[in-house]
């Protein structure tokens, strides 16, 4: 079995190189459009859950994956991404949470081996953001790398009332490219940026 169909999500097609997600104004709620601005993916975080958990579905309102927190409080823990279809983890989301610098390690959920990092730019913006007043209106911006730290990608923010973004992958030859994508996607729900 190749490498993309060990992580292949059932039911969505995260191929393209680039995607746009902008949030709801009123609560974490996502859309995540493809480069021809077609809706392929939508999520929201579950309220009043004693473990956060966001689902997402496809642009057609088919449940596709889910995202939940490993314990109560993750502040700095494990994500499972679960594939909706086939019930199979993926993919752990490992947060490595620190004031000055924003890491997750994307790792395989059987052998927990990891696949890809994605970080957060220089700690003096991720410092700003995390303490100043308002800091979370600054953009965000991460660079997504393999696991020998070479650059596959970048999740850059843009200045607006709502958190919106763009996804670019400009390598993943050697990461599995929708795990990673997806993984993208729910790092602004987790962190509620």
């Amino acid at each position: 079995m190749s490498q993309r169909e060990e992580y292949t999500i059932e039911g969505i097609d995260l191929s393209d190189d680039r995607y746009t997600v902008v949030q709801s104004l009123v609560r974490n709620k996502y859309r995540a459009e493809d480069a021809r601005g077609n809706v392929v993916l939508r999520g929201k975080q579950k309220l009043l859950k004693m473990k956060e958990e966001f689902p997402f579905v496809d642009g057609d309102g088919n449940a596709v994956f889910t995202v939940k927190a490993g314990s109560i409080i993750d502040v700095a823990g494990d994500y499972i991404l679960t594939d909706a279809q086939t019930g199979e983890d993926i993919v752990i989301l490992d947060n490595d949470y620190s004031i000055l610098q924003d890491t997750w390690r994307i790792r395989d959920a059987r052998d927990e081996r990891k696949l890809a990092e994605i970080n957060s730019r220089g700690a003096a913006v991720t410092l700003a953001r995390n303490i100043v007043p308002f800091g979370g209106w600054i953009p965000h911006k991460y660079e997504i790398t393999d696991v020998d730290g070479n650059h596959v990608g970048n999740i850059s923010g843009q200045f607006s009332l709502k958190d919106t973004y763009d996804i670019t992958i400009d390598d993943a030859s050697d990461v599995p490219r929708e795990p990673i994508i997806a993984a993208a996607m729910v790092i602004d729900a987790i962190q509620g940026n």
